[in-house]
């Protein structure tokens, strides 16, 4: 005898009645380890099985260094130009009109201005869900403004880089980016401005080369990949198997590139703590 019987043929559910699992409940960790979604983003989105730190963006970012999450933003609006009338597969324009629909984002980075423990912070931090957080003209731009921003009202500054690379699609544009972020470091540390620099996972090219690494204090998350090529690209060019762990925060600062590796749940606390150091004031 059969357990359930079926006593009409032929039943349909209509599409919007279907009872589907939604997507994002669970997270799976490069490890297999599978993690609750609601877990993972009150653990600051770093596995409690393998505290494996999941890419996140300048929201989540934000979140986490200011206090109950209150800041203004700086230059939200600043949006990408096409001088070159560039054209790969698809046109550079069409490009920038889709990353913005897909991410809400108006470009690669975002400029927050608010309190971290109760003094002003200022940050920029590389969202990579945009053009794999390409460096281009408008990154340039308002990392530059942030930088004026600090030096005009007196507050220290940190950059949080999460990025592919200068962005090809504007091609000399973006390289002069290097020169303008650094030009505008050194105005920073002529005002004895002290800066941060996070290098998240990844951290790579042109904003390898400039930025990220002129940090009074370089720092990055666990694990993230940092370097100029990728690992791939710099086996190819040298024909030579790479030591284990190469490009990895814990392989940089062995060798003398970083100054500390920061776990997410600390980061709040250490660059608040660097900062009182620095300006040899009360620790918070």
């Amino acid at each position: 005898m059969s357990w359930f019987k079926r006593k009409e043929k032929g039943i349909t559910t209509a599409t919007e009645d279907k009872m589907d699992v939604p997507k994002g409940l669970w997270y799976k960790s490069p490890t297999g380890k599978i993690v609750d979604a609601e877990e993972l983003a009150r653990n600051l989105w770093v596995s409690p099985e393998d505290d494996f730190h999941v890419r996140i963006g300048s929201a989540e970012y934000f979140q986490i260094l200011f206090d109950n999450n209150e800041f203004v933003e700086l230059d939200e609006n600043m949006t990408a130009k096409d001088p070159l009338g560039f054209v790969d597969t698809k046109k550079y324009s069409d490009r920038l009109v889709d990353a913005i629909s897909k991410t809400k984002l108006k470009d690669a980075v975002r400029t927050g201005v608010g309190k971290s423990k109760g003094k002003d912070l200022v940050v920029c931090c590389m969202d990579f869900a945009f053009i794999g957080g390409s460096m281009g003209a408008v990154v340039g731009e308002k990392i530059a403004r942030g930088i004026d921003h600090s030096i005009k009202n007196n507050i220290p500054f940190v950059m949080i880089s999460k990025s592919g690379g200068a962005r090809m699609m504007e091609a000399a544009y973006s390289l002069m980016q290097l020169a303008k972020t650094s030009a505008k470091l050194a105005q920073l540390a002529e005002a004895q401005i002290p800066y941060i620099s996070l290098c998240t996972d990844p951290t790579t090219g042109g904003t390898t080369a400039s930025y990220a690494m002129l940090g009074d204090i370089n720092i990055a998350e666990p694990g993230a990949l940092i370097g100029f090529a990728g690992p791939r690209v710099v086996k190819d060019t040298t024909g030579k198997d790479l030591p284990e762990g190469f490009q990895t925060s814990e392989f940089l600062l062995e060798h003398g590139f970083l100054d500390f590796i920061t776990p997410r749940k600390e980061l709040k606390d250490k660059i608040n703590l660097y900062l009182d150091l620095i300006l040899n004031q009360e620790i918070r």
